[in-house]
């Protein structure tokens, strides 16, 4: 049976607040994708933030229970139950599968066999855990919070809860709890705001060096012209 849950003001951190919908609805979920396709048309950088909770089950059995996808603060937070869903979502499907867009993630190597057992793929697939690493960090980062901690500001302190062991057996489970939406759902942001100040950062390094090498072949132009 379909089921649309929304909750407007989910606490992220400082003062952001998301608006989060929870639901197996395919209709739904098709909108919610297709407001994100109107808002990305017109984004240079086209990153949306990913995670997968999955089931329960044992070994060969075990499926994803829930996508979350976040394309920013201003726009809602998806949160698709695959797991009580009783079709494929086509549009769901197509978004994941389309090259235009970067889902950003962490550790996502069992995100995508996880993916890959309910026939869903994600093109262009970004691991924040192997594409960045803390310059003087002296152990693994194992968490969203040890990476954002340096990038967004207080976010390990103020923004991630963890999970128990026990909580994260439930991601099955209808209706979840208020502790796993908002877990779910920071996820899903912090990895779009992550990824998105990196590239942000990423860009302003290269287009100095850019410009820092324009201007010493400027210098050597004038060091070279005979007066």
């Amino acid at each position: 049976m379909g089921f649309i849950k929304e909750f407007m003001e989910v606490q992220a951190h400082g003062n952001t607040k998301l608006h989060v919908i929870h639901t197996n609805d395919l209709h739904k979920a098709a909108t919610t994708i297709e407001q994100y396709e109107r808002h990305l048309e017109f984004e240079c950088h086209k990153i949306i933030g990913v995670d997968v909770e999955y089931t329960n089950d044992v070994g060969e059995d075990q499926k994803p229970a829930h996508v979350q996808l976040s394309v920013g603060k201003d726009h809602p937070v998806l949160l698709f139950q695959l797991s009580a869903a009783d079709k494929n979502c086509t549009r769901f499907d197509n978004f994941l599968a389309d090259p235009r867009y970067t889902f950003a993630g962490f550790s996502i190597d069992g995100d995508i066999e996880m993916l890959g057992r309910v026939g869903l793929e994600i093109a262009h697939f970004v691991d924040i855990q192997k594409e960045w690493r803390v310059p003087t960090a002296t152990k693994r980062l194992d968490s969203l919070g040890d990476v954002s901690g340096i990038i967004v500001h207080d976010y390990y302190h103020s923004m991630k809860k963890k999970l128990t062991n026990a909580e994260h057996q439930c991601w099955a489970r209808m209706p979840l709890s208020m502790r796993h939406i908002e877990y779910a759902a920071k996820d899903a942001y912090a990895a779009y705001e992550i990824w998105s100040r990196l590239t942000i950062i990423q860009e302003g390094l290269h287009q100095a060096k850019l410009e820092k090498e324009q201007t010493r072949k400027r210098a050597r132009c004038w060091g070279n012209y005979d007066y």
